[in-house]
């Protein structure tokens, strides 16, 4: 192959001083007892990901997950009432506290999220939540639950805060990233009065996940004391400022600069690394006539140590799916001209091969493409880095699926064989239809665990937010790059990202995702996965170029078939001459099944009000005018008119739940081209909702005999 991109030019880059100190991510130092210091500097320092961690853990999750999921074998294996499930209540000094958490240590905290309401959706009491440590009946940490999560009575943001900011306060993911490390025990309890009992089917609702280190038998680790933590809060407020800063700031290296050019459909450029050495920063900005289709079509591919380890589309890489969507976190950025930045620290031993292929039947234009890299000791607890991204395109769902148990399943996103651990993934995810889609739980298993030691309560509570929220959001370990399909038919990309609470493994990582969506459908679902691995590894998701190849969904139809009526007027096309009272919108909802999923819509108005519609005909004569009409509770008595003859019926448009029927208004003369439709409110059932409602979703024209 003849490369379109042109020479590659060598420049020294020196980047300015950190938060490090100059030793932190040497090997081979005397042990340190970790502590809330320590900690707090590992989360900073990326290199500590790309090494086998020491001193060695375990990260695991306590969660309210449904205590009816047991086994796949088993019935409740989907169960959902993941609110208020508790590890055990206990009786403590006159209170009844609720036990999140029990835990044996040497261990750490390393992110609590949560969300919560009251008794009957209302207001959330913002009980007290303590954790317990060392065995100590007195808690290192009590205050009301909010408070300490995201209100910043521990930490300011980003290491407590929440999403979402501009839904109530109840309908927001809280997450604290605050390490509280403890030298023997942990217990998290929470007290309130609006609590009933463990399941919660009535009083307060409380959602949450903690995920835990615990460290070898005799681990020196320092427990966490809330007049530490005053001591500690320059660093803390330094390692909040660096975490929203990313990008790098504490290495240097040599940079690699691909000049501009173009990749033609079907081309690849390779830049080539020796070792050892690590990359520390990859840029890349393409452009294209379609964008959408070379952010998937464009796939980075990267050997190291003549070992391939990284197949994964660009914009899934990078964090922004398949459409350009501005957002930072700790790990990647992406800037509104589409320039897109990683910080994974990847090492290598001898070779690495960087590869960029254009699968597409678009050129490309490579505006930038960049490699930034250091040095790094290669040793025995070196880790590679991992990519992988598989699609399954029209995947069929619903609660048929999920709530029968026929057909209900766990979304593979990758099955791993070696030693290492499991850093990130982002979710890109194209609806099929106006409802929720992600109610399903993670499941990870590590080292050949029957039952996961990570279980969730909710796919948008493993990625940091809560109730289905579509707005953007970003944090160094979250973000929802994009939210438009989450309660609508659209695209959706959702990023998770680990450091204190990477999930290491000796043997085998299995990480499923329930799907699980509230309405029968279909979407188009692509998890990439990001680990750390030690030579050798394996995994069970192979390079797909044909998926990565293919269209990108842009509109609903692209994945689902979405209705069509022969021969038919939309209603949504029809002119609106006049409207004597209420008013109209095209009313877009794809569950009722109108053709082309929308309707007239015509609300609030009021016996005599009159609506006049103006519809086109082709060719002059008579014909049977019939009208697909929707009905429901708050829909009106309505009559007709046509180029002001009037139809021989009252249609009653009242129904206990929304469908709708073609109906015929009758038959009339009709000219070429435009013609009227009167519509005519005259009163409503006596059941209904008297909001006087109107839907007209086509009308159809037959010729009469």
């Amino acid at each position: 192959m003849t490369s379109t991109l042109t020479r590659i030019q060598v420049v020294l880059l020196i980047l300015c001083g950190g938060l490090l100190p100059a030793a932190a991510s040497r090997t081979g130092q005397a042990a340190e007892p970790v502590s809330l210091e320590s900690l707090l500097l590992e989360m900073i320092d990326r290199d500590r990901l790309a090494r086998l961690p020491e001193p060695a853990f375990t990260c695991r999750q306590f969660s309210s997950y449904d205590r009816d999921t047991v086994a796949p074998d088993q019935p409740g294996w989907f169960a959902n009432w993941d609110r208020s499930q508790f590890v055990r209540v206990e009786e403590n000094a006159g209170r009844r506290e609720w036990v999140l958490m029990d835990a044996e240590g040497p261990g750490a905290v390393v992110r609590f999220w949560a969300t919560w309401h009251g008794p009957g959706g209302g207001p959330f009491s913002n009980g007290t939540l303590r954790f317990y440590l060392d065995h100590n009946p007195q808690p290192a940490i009590e205050g009301p639950m909010a408070d300490l999560i995201s209100g910043g009575a521990l930490a300011g943001p980003p290491l407590s805060d929440s999403v979402s900011p501009d839904s109530p306060y109840e309908r927001r993911g809280h997450n604290l990233y605050l390490p509280i490390p403890y030298a023997r025990h942990c217990k998290i309890t929470y007290e309130s009065d609006a609590m009933k009992d463990i399941g919660g089917k009535q009083g307060e609702a409380l959602y949450y996940q903690i995920n835990y280190r615990t460290y070898a038998p005799g681990t020196a680790v320092e427990s966490f004391a809330m007049n530490r933590l005053e001591a500690l809060k320059p660093l803390v407020a330094r390692v909040g400022k660096r975490l929203l800063e990313s990008g790098l700031a504490a290495d240097a290296g040599t940079e690699l600069v691909s000049e501009a050019g173009t990749l033609e459909p079907g081309q690849r450029e390779t830049v080539v690394l020796t070792g050892p050495a690590a990359i520390r920063r990859l840029t890349l900005q393409i452009a294209a006539e379609n964008l959408p289709q070379a952010l998937r079509s464009t796939v980075l591919e990267i050997e190291f140590d003549d070992r391939r380890t990284v197949w994964c589309p660009a914009g899934d890489f990078f964090g922004t799916g398949y459409q350009v969507h501005a957002h930072r976190t700790w790990y990647t950025q992406v800037a509104a001209d589409g320039t897109m930045q990683c910080f994974w620290v990847m090492p290598f031993e001898r070779t690495c091969r960087l590869t960029l292929h254009n699968l597409g039947t678009q050129p490309v234009e490579v505006r930038q493409a960049r490699v930034t890299s250091g040095p790094w000791t290669w040793d025995d607890r070196s880790l590679l880095f991992h990519a992988a991204w598989r699609q399954t395109t029209k995947l069929a769902t619903g609660p048929d699926k999920n709530q029968t148990g026929d057909g209900a399943f766990d979304v593979n996103y990758v099955q791993i064989e070696g030693q290492g651990q499991l850093v990130g993934d982002t979710l890109t995810l194209f609806n099929g239809t106006s409802a929720w889609w992600g109610e399903g739980d993670e499941k990870i298993y590590v080292d050949g665990e029957k039952f996961p030691s990570h279980i969730g309560t909710g796919t948008e509570d493993y990625y940091g937010y809560a109730w289905c929220r579509p707005e953007f959001f970003q944090a160094p370990f979250h973000a929802q790059s994009c939210g438009a399909g989450n309660l609508a038919s659209g695209l959706s990309v959702n990023s998770r990202y680990r450091s204190l609470d990477a999930i290491p493994f000796t043997a085998s990582l299995r990480f499923d995702m329930e799907m699980w969506h509230w309405r029968n459908t279909v979407v188009n679902h692509a998890p990439a996965t990001f680990w750390y691995a030690r030579p050798g590894a394996t995994w069970n998701v192979e390079p797909d170029p044909q998926t990565a190849a293919a269209a990108v969904a842009l509109r609903r139809a692209d994945v689902v078939e979405v209705l069509v009526v022969p021969g038919a007027i939309e209603g949504e096309s029809l002119k609106v001459v006049e409207r004597t009272g209420g008013s109209t919108e095209v009313q877009d909802i794809d569950q009722f099944r109108w053709s082309n999923d929308k309707q007239l819509w015509w609300i609030d108005g009021k016996p005599g009000d009159r609506l006049v519609l103006e519809f086109p005909v082709t060719e002059a004569g008579t014909y049977r005018v019939m009208a697909n009409l929707t009905k429901a509770r708050d829909y009106a008595q309505v009559r007709f008119q046509v180029n002001g003859q009037a139809a021989d019926r009252t249609f009653e448009r009242f129904h206990p739940q929304v469908a709708h029927d073609l109906v015929e208004l009758g038959r009339f003369p009709l000219e070429a081209g435009s013609n009227l439709l009167i519509v005519e409110i005259v009163g409503a059932h006596p059941q209904a909702v008297k909001r006087h409602m109107f839907g007209l979703d086509y009308l159809k024209l037959e010729p009469a005999e």
